[in-house]
């Protein structure tokens, strides 16, 4: 009976956060972000504690601990929440801000135990190991914190090719898919600190799924009812502490709220002719590998001519979910215009770039058209470095590229010179 008593408890614990931390985030417009910011701040020491100390058990004999299930599950998905209706640079701040503070803590402490403490009562003293510990696990969790929101924002926008405007498919995938490295990740720090068991690792991560549900669930009507979308604006320049990240280009345009083609889902050429020329200029001058994949479809004038638009804005739809479904989390997918789009991997090299454009030629031809045909693509394929330092001259190399494959007989890849 105590075991269900904890889950209701863990529920209400779950919705006074959330309605609290949603209600100033939602008033944003009237008493600024700083309320939202230092309100987390403050939980993020709570929530730390019970994480290192404040278990129950729940039914199953699951164990599990209110500050990572309610309060570290609730802060995430209130992070993702902040960086759907607001943009990039505002959901760094506070994780700068906290990473910044729990450092500090470091700092102070050990200056702190180097004075002559005057004691006020017997038997009460400074407990530094618990400073120690509790200072450790906060700058642990909240360089986890850094990554895990990176992981979700990039995840959260993957998912839009396969639940489209789901919203809450997409809010508990991706919070599902992070919280679950999350809580691997957490618990390594604080075995290594505090000494906890597989137990905790395995009872967390049942009660963080559950946490997930709940509050992809509130974020839906979050989302959906009570706060409406607001203008978008782009976000400038990321250039401080992610430049240190292979993410930093790909993200500050993943996170631009304009830019999308309103028929495929993708990026539109508006968007390439900036980001390309970044991504390029940024892997060029880092030494970086980077690969971009011309693609055409096979025949697609032929297919509008006959079966109509319709048909082919369909088919269009299927080939933009086939290649954004097979390129990685971190690829960039856009429609150059008509039936012809353009992959920029980031990372990828020449032999990879190459892999790449065969598995996403494979993925559509395992799709069927309208009509129940076969549907097949041609791949251009050029590398930074190895065929052109330039974006014009790299993007003129998998054109010439494509050519090659079309006048080969199509639905292939060219990614190498001719002999």
């Amino acid at each position: 009976m105590a075991d269900i008593e904890n889950v209701l408890l863990l529920a209400g614990d779950a919705l006074l956060y959330f309605v609290a931390l949603a209600t100033l985030l939602r008033a944003r417009d009237r008493i600024g972000l700083g309320p939202f910011f230092c309100a987390l701040g403050v939980l993020h020491f709570l929530e730390t504690y019970l994480a290192s100390i404040f278990y129950v058990t729940l039914p199953l004999g699951i164990v599990a601990s209110p500050g990572s299930t309610v309060l570290f599950t609730g802060k995430l998905m209130l992070l993702l929440l902040l960086y759907i209706r607001e943009d990039a640079v505002v959901v760094r701040q506070p994780i700068y801000g906290l990473l910044f503070g729990n450092v500090l803590v470091f700092a102070l402490g050990f200056i702190l135990r180097h004075h002559n403490v005057l004691p006020l009562a017997a038997g009460r003293s400074a407990d530094f190991a618990f400073l120690d510990e509790m200072g450790g696990l906060m700058v642990w969790g909240t360089a986890i914190l850094f990554l895990d929101c990176i992981i979700i924002i990039l995840f959260y926008e993957r998912t839009r090719a396969w639940f489209g405007g789901h919203v809450f498919a997409r809010l508990l995938v991706s919070s599902a898919a992070v919280l679950t490295f999350d809580q691997v990740a957490f618990f390594t720090g604080l075995h290594f600190l505090t000494g906890a068991g597989l137990p905790v690792l395995i009872g967390g991560w049942i009660a963080k799924m559950g946490a997930v549900a709940l509050y992809s669930i509130l974020g839906t009507l979050y989302l959906t009812r009570w706060d409406r979308p607001l203008g978008r604006r782009a976000a400038p320049r990321i250039r401080d502490v992610f430049d240190t990240l292979t993410y930093r280009e790909r993200y500050e345009n993943l996170l631009a709220r304009t830019g999308c083609d309103a028929l495929t889902g993708t990026l539109d050429r508006h968007s390439l002719e900036a980001y390309g020329r970044r991504a390029v200029d940024g892997a060029a001058e880092a030494g970086r590998p980077l690969s971009l994949l011309l693609i055409d479809l096979d025949h697609f004038k032929e297919f509008n001519d006959r079966y109509g638009h319709a048909a082919g804005d369909r088919m269009l739809k299927q080939v933009a979910h086939a290649i954004m479904t097979t390129t990685r989390l971190s690829d960039f997918t856009y429609r150059f215009g008509g039936e012809e789009f353009v992959v920029i991997a980031d990372g990828l090299g020449a032999d990879d770039g190459v892999e790449l454009a065969e598995r996403v030629r494979a993925g559509v031809a395992a799709a069927r058209d309208p009509a129940g045909g076969q549907i097949t693509v041609s791949i251009g394929v050029a590398s930074c470095g190895r065929d052109a330092m330039g974006y014009d001259e790299l993007f003129e190399v998998a054109d010439r590229r494509l050519y090659e494959a079309k006048q080969g007989g199509r639905n292939r890849v060219v990614g190498r010179p001719s002999a």
